[in-house]
């Protein structure tokens, strides 16, 4: 599933990360994988936000606004019939 490209909080400093693999094994839409004993970002824009690859970094390389960002508006929006509106620009007005 993708959700909205280049708006997620989705930050990866890849100089921290010590290759363990928790991001990969914890993600359920595969944003990471491990190439020469690191992780990289393999598809951040199937990021949801979910927060799961950050609370399991014990090197404090990943950061993402878990639960606050376009994905949860879109999820929210889907769930009660409303455009999704998260405040990702200056503008009040739906996502997009």
């Amino acid at each position: 599933m993708r959700y909205l490209e280049n708006v997620v909080s989705l930050e990866f400093d890849q100089k921290r990360c010590n290759g363990c693999g928790m991001c990969v094994a914890v993600c359920p839409h595969a944003v990471f994988k491990l190439e020469n004993k690191r992780a990289v970002l393999a598809d951040r824009g199937a990021c949801m936000e979910c927060g799961a690859c950050a609370k399991n970094c014990e090197e404090g390389a990943i950061r993402v606004r878990a639960g606050v960002g376009c994905a949860a508006a879109v999820m929210t929006g889907w769930i009660s019939g409303t455009e999704p509106t998260c405040g990702c620009s200056k503008r009040e007005s739906p996502c997009g």
